[in-house]
């Protein structure tokens, strides 16, 4: 299928980390933040590709990966308060609590909404002064 085989040739692949290495003179490190990149990345075998002076290593992990579904309840309990507007990123009203997800919850009359940025949260929590925005 195209646009997925042009990004598994491994002979690309190989002629990139080479130019890399030629390339690389500083000593560097990248932090993978999704447990996913990193997942891919070893099954690749891109560390290992990279010349020594790139060094890989593990992030905190994104949210929708590191998220409880004990957090995504208490989430969705903090939203469907009268007083609370809990503001989240977009891809974290899909990650499951025990019974439902953030979207669900919205569905069915939560306050929850998605933000863009912090500076969105922040935005929206001075423009409703009488509510607590949650982010």
């Amino acid at each position: 299928m195209r646009y997925i085989t042009e990004f598994r040739d491994g002979g690309t692949a190989r002629r990139i980390c080479a130019q890399i290495a030629a390339e690389s003179k500083k000593k560097i490190r990248i932090m993978e933040f999704c447990g996913g990149h990193t997942i891919t990345l070893v099954k690749y075998g891109i560390p290992e590709m990279l010349p020594p002076t790139i060094e890989m290593l593990s992030g905190p992990g994104c949210p929708v990966c590191v998220t409880s579904k004990a957090e995504v309840d208490a989430a969705i309990s903090l939203a469907e308060r009268g007083d609370v507007t809990l503001v989240s990123f977009g891809d974290m009203l899909r990650v499951p609590g025990a019974r439902r997800s953030l979207m669900g919850a919205k569905a069915e009359g939560a306050d929850v909404r998605v933000v863009y940025s912090p500076d969105d949260a922040v935005r929206m929590a001075l423009e409703n002064k009488g509510r607590k925005i949650i982010f």
